[in-house]
């Protein structure tokens, strides 16, 4: 990166703090004024800082903007699907992603097991919101209010004796979920069928998705597929970190 390019940038950060005037920009970049003046001039023209009336100088509303638009266009799916397969290889198991939307969780991704017994579920299609654990990490990351409104309108099919039983139920599994940052849906849904998750952040720190990991009893039992719970959160972290752009991304 040329040296102008890389003092171009490093105002972005420093007005990011708050506005800031010619004099302290050029300090904080070593330069001397005519070249801050002359930097902050480019940025201006292309609306990524703005110069108020105080003559100090803050970030533009462009640059909000193209941020704006750079998170529209994010495809969560296509980010994390690689590193989904990758765990598929290493564990074998059934992985998922799934989003939360228009009161539904659905799942946008599926890389199937390696073994002969394998789930129902289908790209698309709505999960058990009251017992899968990507819903729980989904609904978990609402505010509290938020999370009893939908609680509380909630169906709470008996699906198996470890089924949510009501509102809340619910409520006390999402307020844990919340604080631990990783689910499970034990046989709630399927008594023979097991399953971790864990959430995929983006830069705000907000939830987007969800994935997991889900195994029958014949295959692996509850306790064998919580071993794997540090494999996930990991895979969940470094699909996080590549999809909010915070680093270079890894793999599993």
């Amino acid at each position: 990166m040329s040296q102008t390019v890389d003092r171009a940038l490093s105002i972005l950060p420093l007005l990011a703090q708050g506005p800031a005037d010619l004099g302290q920009v050029a300090e904080r970049l070593g330069v001397h004024k005519s070249t801050a003046l002359r930097l902050l001039r480019t940025l201006h023209e292309h609306g990524l800082v703005y110069r108020q009336e105080d003559q100090r100088y803050r970030l533009g509303a462009r640059l909000f903007a193209l941020a704006q638009e750079a998170v529209e266009n994010l495809d969560v799916r296509e980010i994390a699907h690689s590193h989904l397969v990758a765990l598929n290889d290493r564990c074998g198991h059934t992985v998922h992603l799934a989003v939360y939307e228009e009161q539904e969780v659905l799942y946008i991704d599926k890389v199937e097991s390696r073994y002969p017994v394998r789930m129902y579920s289908r790209i698309g299609k709505p999960v058990a919101i009251t017992v899968a654990a990507v819903a729980k990490l989904l609904l978990a990351d609402l505010t509290e209010p938020e999370r009893r409104v939908i609680a509380e309108k909630l169906d709470y099919p008996m699906y198996t004796p470890r089924s949510t039983p009501n509102a809340a139920a619910f409520l006390k599994e999402l307020a844990v979920v919340r604080e631990q940052g990783w689910a499970t849906d034990l046989g709630g849904h399927e008594e023979s069928i097991n399953c971790i998750g864990a959430p995929i952040r983006g830069a705000d720190g907000r939830v987007v998705a969800a994935m997991s990991v889900s195994a029958p009893n014949v295959v692996v039992t509850a306790e064998e597929l919580l071993t794997l719970l540090p494999l996930v959160r990991r895979t969940a972290e470094t699909i996080s970190r590549e999809y909010s752009g915070t680093t270079q991304p890894k793999k599993v």
